[in-house]
């Protein structure tokens, strides 16, 4: 059904949580505005969004938070941001609200959008297959459509006649180094014949407090086995450097550190130490062979392991359908235990050949590009027609 007039036809309204879902966004928003000239956008992100020219109402960088104590901590934040974004809402009246990832947040500001009669795009499924999977109808009562970033997740909410769409990932595309890797190493100041390690801790300030003093651990004992090794870190967007990464460095190490640029920091490594999340997808696109790593608070992980019912967390593994690389959770996530596998990828060329070979299955899995622009227009079906036209 046509717009009702009360609303503002040129107006989205856009809400990401996160660093990932804020380059997913923005990305989003170019190829909208590509589409349409005349849309405005306004919203929560981070710097992606800002540059992408949405207006931001709430600054995402307090908020990206995992872990059940973890959101109690920043609950009085979480609750001026929701105010100011239903506050919007109620003046703003947008002919559409597109939520990315985020879930509890987003699920909440929809049904706020819902009772007020605002079209709602869910982008970036939370992960039902692996958790939590009563929430689908939860999520079919307040959104009018949801766009998937894998294939296996159309037929989640198909069986619950939630319209769903395929639209690509957007990483397929995204996913590049600019160099080869030994002019990467070059650029970086690293020697381009001795082997090289990533370290991804993860962007969240409650990740890098969880992480670092382990991988610096770690990063010490691969450097007493492995003198030579060297070690490069990508600081991404939003990150207090000083206040999250350099109280943890040992300088003896020689961290070189690299603003932005993750795609080529990855592809200049031999193997990374990472943080279970998106950065696993990514690194497995590059193929990279990786040990991933993930740690959150004791209570966190008491209740999550008794809700999740997949196998492995990280994305690399979960697309992929195997795996393809260790994962070092919680308790199981020692130097040592990293080390050993560091250790294995950097001294067993036939073994690392053989995780690069498995990791190739991603890009398969995934499919071509376009998702941004795949996503848009289902963005612009849903303002122009009220519904999904297949």
């Amino acid at each position: 059904m046509p717009l009702a007039e009360a609303f503002d036809k040129t107006h989205v309204m856009v809400v990401a949580g996160e660093a990932s879902g804020d380059l997913h966004a923005a990305n989003m928003v170019r190829a909208m505005r590509r589409m349409d000239p005349a849309l405005r956008f306004s919203g929560m992100g981070g710097d992606a969004l800002r540059a992408a020219g949405v207006e931001i109402l709430v600054d995402s960088s307090r908020l990206s938070v995992v872990g059940l104590v973890e959101v109690l901590v920043h609950y009085s934040d979480i609750r001026r941001a929701m105010k100011r974004l239903r506050d919007q809402l109620q003046r703003e009246r947008p002919a559409l609200l597109v939520l990315v990832d985020y879930v509890e947040f987003n699920l909440r500001l929809a049904r706020a959008a819902k009772r007020l009669g605002v079209r709602v795009l869910f982008y970036v499924s939370p992960q039902v297959w692996a958790w939590r999977s009563q929430r689908i109808k939860r999520i079919g009562r307040v959104i009018d459509a949801m766009a998937v970033l894998f294939p296996f997740e159309t037929r989640v909410y198909e069986a619950h006649g939630i319209p769903v769409r395929y639209v690509g990932n957007p990483l397929v595309d995204e996913v590049r180094a600019s160099a080869d890797c030994y002019a990467l190493r070059r650029e970086f100041g690293l020697h381009e014949t001795r082997p090289v390690v990533g370290i991804l801790p993860g962007s969240r300030r409650g990740e890098l407090r969880r992480h670092m003093p382990l991988v610096i651990q770690a990063a010490r004992l691969l450097r007493e086995r492995i003198p030579g090794v060297q070690f490069i870190m990508p600081l991404a967007p939003g990150v207090d450097v000083e206040r999250d990464i350099e109280p943890h460095l040992d300088p003896q190490l020689g961290i070189v550190r690299i603003t932005g640029r993750t795609y080529d920091v990855m592809h200049s490594a031999d193997a990374l130490m990472i943080a279970s999340g998106t950065a696993t997808l990514e690194a497995g696109l590059l193929r990279v062979p990786m040990a991933i790593l993930y740690r959150v608070s004791p209570l966190t992980y008491f209740i999550l392991k008794r809700l999740i019912i997949i196998r492995d967390v990280g994305l690399a593994n979960i697309v992929a359908g195997e795996r393809v690389v260790p994962e070092f959770i919680q308790n199981d996530a020692t130097p040592e235990a990293i080390v050993d596998e560091i250790e294995h990828l950097l001294t067993d060329p036939d073994y690392a050949g053989e995780v690069r070979r498995r990791l190739g299955i991603i890009r398969e899995k995934l499919g071509e590009g376009g998702g941004s622009e795949n996503v848009a227009r289902m963005a612009l079906e849903l303002m122009r027609y009220g519904e999904l036209k297949e």
